[in-house]
């Protein structure tokens, strides 16, 4: 005690502040790290745990048919015998169509938001094409069979018998009844339904764009288009890629819409005008009637396939994209 009555100040040491928050902040990190990585690896386990199961309920009819099975063409419940060409050929062929449609429609409507919109269109353009991804795709569905499937056999099918169904070699492909269902159909309602996503993400990378680097290249006497293709495009590519592969995802598993328009038909044809079937339809239609246990397993393989389907084609892209980086630093 002091001499005047005053308390003395106890004197705490500093190094004890600094050892217990450097215990703590140690701690939160720990912590934080585990809690992240549980995270990541949740998804995995997930992921292992889907394929797992599809593996497991495909063994019977893979058992059965063998290898065989991707290239059978016979789809018959009556007698257990099942193949994956069809559906498999018309998930190919249904979402190739989509995204050749697609890809160009949506480049440019993001060129347009971007570069040319005037500022006071531009956000609602831009929330009215974010608001037809969130339409539910029964809704495409509907809208495809009882709207466009009459105008498109009415209108647009005879057209194109006339003209490209006269064409020597892809003549084939637009020849046969106008139903307005079918492949092309299809194909259409795809593209229109992944649309919205290609652009949206496009919109998003270019707009990440610097601007300083498209004022040089004006300031150069470029042209807009010169600008998004030797400045926009190769700044952006890895993120257009993966807005491309974000629609051509949602084009391999579209279910509801696809079963509404493409027939639903187990044949096989060159003419996009017949029906046909996707495995998403096939899986959709067949899954809760599904009787004999080889009948579940032929539709489990199905889904085991549609999933391979996918990861080769996001591997592509992973390979595409690396083998664009080797070369531009290889210049």
């Amino acid at each position: 005690m002091s001499v005047s009555g005053t308390p003395a100040k106890v004197s705490v040491p500093t190094g004890n502040i600094s050892r217990q928050r450097g215990i703590s902040s140690h701690m939160q990190d720990f912590l934080f790290h585990k809690l992240t990585f549980s995270f990541a690896l949740l998804v995995l386990l997930v992921l292992a745990g889907i394929v797992l199961s599809l593996i497991i309920g495909a063994w019977p009819a893979l058992q059965h048919f063998g290898p065989g099975f991707i290239t059978r063409v016979e789809w018959d419940p009556v007698n257990d015998e099942y193949g994956a060409l069809i559906a498999i050929a018309g998930t190919l062929t249904t979402s190739l169509i989509a995204l050749l449609i697609a890809f160009p429609v949506s480049f440019g409507i993001a060129l347009f938001l971007t570069e040319i919109c005037p500022p006071w269109l531009k956000r609602p353009l831009g929330t009215a094409v974010e608001l037809l991804a969130g339409v539910p795709s029964i809704i495409y569905g509907m809208w495809g069979l009882f709207v466009f499937a009459p105008f498109f056999a009415d209108h647009i099918q005879p057209v194109l018998q006339e003209t490209l169904g006269n064409v020597p070699v892809v003549g084939a492909l637009f020849q046969g009844p106008a139903m307005g269902i079918g492949m092309l159909t299809a194909g259409l309602i795809l593209s229109i339904m992944i649309v919205p996503f290609i652009a949206s993400v496009m919109r998003d990378v270019f707009d990440t764009c610097p601007a300083v680097l498209k004022e040089s290249a004006y300031a150069l006497g470029c042209t807009r288009w010169e600008v998004m293709r030797k400045v926009v495009l190769p700044y952006t590519r890895i993120g257009v890629v993966g807005g491309v592969m974000l629609g051509l995802g949602r084009a391999l598993g579209e279910t509801m819409a696809i079963t509404f328009v493409i027939g639903n038909a187990h044949a096989l044809s060159w003419s996009l005008f017949a029906a046909g079937n996707s495995i998403a339809s096939t899986l959709a239609n067949e899954f809760a009637e599904a009787e004999s246990g080889l009948h579940m397993s032929s539709l489990y393989a199905l889904g085991l396939i549609l999933f391979v389907i996918t990861f080769i084609v996001l591997g592509a892209a992973k390979l595409m994209l690396a083998s664009m980086s080797r070369g531009e630093g290889a210049k």
